[in-house]
């Protein structure tokens, strides 16, 4: 134990470079201080409040992503005749709540001037829903639409993401930007990763759990990570009272001072932004998202059908293999600044976010393999009906059985729970593999587990780099002015992408399998990159400075000359 502290110490390590690194990036911000446009008491504020809006940020990703590889299950459990299908709609639910939203809650905090009223109700309201997301077997009777209405107003709830964007932007200086909002998007893609990594470390309480109302509400597996939700909330809504968060807003400040100008607005009139890259990068956005939805969304069927295995072992390896994608994405935000300072955040972008993730969506299209092994999913379904009976009393006449009448008569008078489970197959849980139900798992080839690993790394290398430099690059491009409904649109365009994919990749997938979903999301990575190529000098943010003479202001687009070139003096 003592050698494993002292590797993960040891500054020699790779861990201990990592730790050092993080340390280091949260240390430079005392290096920026400028008392021109504030105090040190201020400054010290400032940088708080913005720790607290990484925290949020993080809760928010956390709150949708840590039942994404836990739904499935679940939501198979509560009832069995719900679907893959009705898991895209409940899975898209928490989007499309953001979405229609997030413009308003940005509205609401740029009206009050301050944007700790909306978090705290918002928290509120996500603190609510996911006691009720883990409290679903209290309910008799449409469990799955209790489960879809949940989610829907965990996504109202976490509309609070484009207050937290536009305070980001409002209180850091355009040298801190970068830094910011890779900072806050590590927050953001650190809770879509570490969630399922929480749901897995959960797994031990199993499928039965233990009783937290005798007979009728349990903690198990999948209701934990509600309640998990639950405590950092409550923490969350302590963290914005008066108290500890105060907010500082410097941009309009520095704007006014760099400008010369005696209020705000001016500064705004200064500076008008570039319509036609803001929403080429608003579409962007839209198309990164939806893509790494399609591993948020399939990941825990997509390895139950391919590789057969459990509902426990894939929300283990899941978890296991997102954490390994958590420590990947700390280092590849940790080389964005670096990066950034060598080519321009635009070349970045493209080649280090979008190329990575074509070739993760590339890679998952199968090829030269055997197909998958399957299952009846008739059979499963009956056997895991039954059991819902007999064990638990929980007829559904939504499906019409036709079974053999001994099997269909037993009772808990004249068999054990053990002997029903044995004639059952542990209630149709050991049935694995691909269900009959999707005709293609019979013809299409299996994807390798090695291509799953490869893809989802690539995918942890670009997601993170591009999410990143789009929101950094938005930003600059908007300039000073108050940032909460473009804030909005931007996070209102993730929403929609996370409110169609997945509807469109379960759909997609259910009906025409593994080549023709990550086929069709290749394909669309691909035009967007190729856009983006065509365009990238329109997203290069235009700089304002002052004349050294006449004080006037400038805009100008910073160009390279080559060194064969005289300039020659006026």
């Amino acid at each position: 134990m003592n050698l494993l502290i002292n590797f993960v110490t040891d500054e020699s390590s790779w861990f201990g470079r990592t730790a050092k690194l993080i340390q280091e990036r949260f240390k430079s911000h005392n290096k920026n201080f400028e008392s021109d446009l504030e105090t040190e008491q201020q400054y010290k504020e400032r940088w708080r409040s913005i720790y607290i809006i990484y925290f949020t940020m993080f809760l928010i990703s956390l709150g949708f992503s840590i039942i994404v590889t836990g739904v499935w299950p679940y939501l198979d459990k509560l009832d069995p005749t719900a679907g893959k299908e009705f898991m895209g709609y409940i899975v898209a639910a928490n989007p499309f709540g953001q979405m229609l939203f997030s413009p308003l809650v940005g509205w609401w905090s740029n009206r009050l001037g301050s944007i700790r009223i909306p978090l705290l109700a918002s928290l509120a309201l996500f603190t609510t829903t996911s006691i009720i997301y883990s409290s679903l077997e209290l309910f008799d009777e449409h469990r799955k639409h209790w489960m879809l209405w949940t989610r829907f107003l965990v996504g109202v709830s976490s509309a609070n993401i484009a207050a937290c964007r536009s305070y980001l932007s409002a209180a850091t200086r355009v040298s801190e930007r970068t830094k910011a909002v890779s900072m806050i998007s590590l927050a953001q893609v650190l809770g879509f990763i570490v969630g399922p990594a929480i749901q897995a470390a959960v797994v031990p309480l199993g499928d039965d759990g233990f009783w937290l109302i005798p007979h009728k509400l349990k903690l198990n597996m999948y209701t934990a990570s509600g309640w998990i939700n639950v405590i950092f909330s409550l923490f969350n809504m302590y963290l914005f009272l008066p108290h500890v968060f105060k907010e500082h807003k410097i941009a309009g400040r520095e704007a006014m001072l760099k400008q010369g100008k005696n209020n705000e607005k001016d500064t705004w009139k200064q500076h008008r932004p570039n319509y036609f890259a803001t929403w080429t990068l608003i579409v962007a956005f839209f198309v990164i998202v939806f893509n790494f939805m399609l591993l948020e969304t399939l990941g825990t069927p997509l390895t139950m059908d391919q590789f057969a295995w459990s509902k426990a072992d894939s929300l283990k390896y899941m978890g296991i293999l997102m954490s390994v994608g958590a420590v990947l994405a700390i280092i590849t935000f940790a080389s964005i600044s670096p990066l950034c300072k060598k080519f321009s955040e635009v070349k970045v972008m493209i080649w280090g976010g979008f190329l990575f993730m074509v070739l993760g969506r590339a890679i998952y299209i199968p090829f030269n393999n055997d197909p998958p092994i399957m299952y009846d999913s008739e059979l499963k379904l009956n056997m895991t009906l039954i059991c819902d009976k007999v064990l638990y009393n929980r007829p559904n006449n939504e499906y019409d059985f036709n079974l053999n009448e001994t099997i269909w008569n037993l009772n808990k008078n004249s068999l054990d729970e053990v002997a029903v489970k044995n004639l059952t197959f542990n209630c149709g849980e050991d049935l694995l593999g691909c269900p009959s139900s999707q005709e293609w798992c019979s013809f299409t080839p299996a994807i390798t587990l090695t291509q799953f690993i490869i893809g989802y790394f690539l995918t942890a290398f670009g997601y993170p780099i591009g999410v990143t430099l789009i929101q950094t690059i938005f930003s600059k491009l908007l300039g000073p002015r108050p940032q909460g409904v473009w804030m909005g649109l931007m996070t209102g365009s993730g929403c929609l992408s996370r409110v169609m994919g997945p509807v469109f990749v379960t759909h997609i997938y259910e009906e025409f399998g593994t080549v023709w979903t990550f086929g069709l999301t290749a394909v669309m990575m691909v035009l967007c990159l190729l856009w983006l190529l065509y365009f990238n000098k329109t997203l290069i943010p235009v700089e304002i400075i002052l004349e050294p003479e006449g004080q006037e202001l400038k805009e100008i687009h910073l160009v390279r000359v080559p060194l064969s070139e005289k300039v020659e003096d006026d």
